[in-house]
């Protein structure tokens, strides 16, 4: 389904398992080219130690690769299925503040993805991601690995939202 920026902000921001872990969607950078996302550190995912729970930041980070995609490539004609394949994370500092991170698709990023899918049925890459806290220090790294492949003839859309 395609949507807009705001439309999907709010979607997910609203949406439970992001709202109820503090994730919060701040912005849709415009055409889908990126994300901005702050995790809250608060007593609903907070763990023994004070800081941001590693599940929160590991969910915060699971879907908006795939989202940018999706959309991106909705909005070129393709009728993709698409979803994060893999994922690790390297915790380097603990998340005592709220988390910042920011996602930005390139055109090479996006020209790469169509020339897979257009000779394979397929796309299959890892995305870096770095996560700050309010000084700027990084707190944790995380490799998402982005799927994307045709539908087959007669597949059903579905939405989890």
């Amino acid at each position: 389904m395609i949507v807009s920026e705001n439309t999907l902000k709010w979607a997910l921001s609203l949406y439970p398992p992001l709202l109820f872990q503090r994730i919060w969607v701040k912005k849709f950078h415009k055409g889908f080219m990126g994300v901005d996302v702050k995790i809250s550190n608060s007593f609903l995912n907070r763990n023994y130690n004070g800081s941001i729970f590693g599940g929160t930041i590991y969910a915060a980070t699971d879907p908006f690769y795939a989202i940018l995609f999706d959309q991106l490539m909705q909005r070129k004609g393709y009728k993709c299925r698409v979803w994060l394949k893999s994922a690790s994370i390297q915790y380097i500092k603990p998340g005592l503040s709220a988390l910042y991170f920011t996602i930005k698709i390139t055109e090479e990023m996006i020209a790469e993805a169509e020339a897979a899918l257009n000779t394979e049925g397929k796309f299959v890459k890892a995305y870096p991601m770095e996560l700050f806290n309010k000084k700027g220090e990084l707190c944790a790294t995380v490799m998402n690995e982005v799927y994307l492949r045709l539908k087959f003839p007669g597949e059903k859309q579905r939405v989890a939202i």
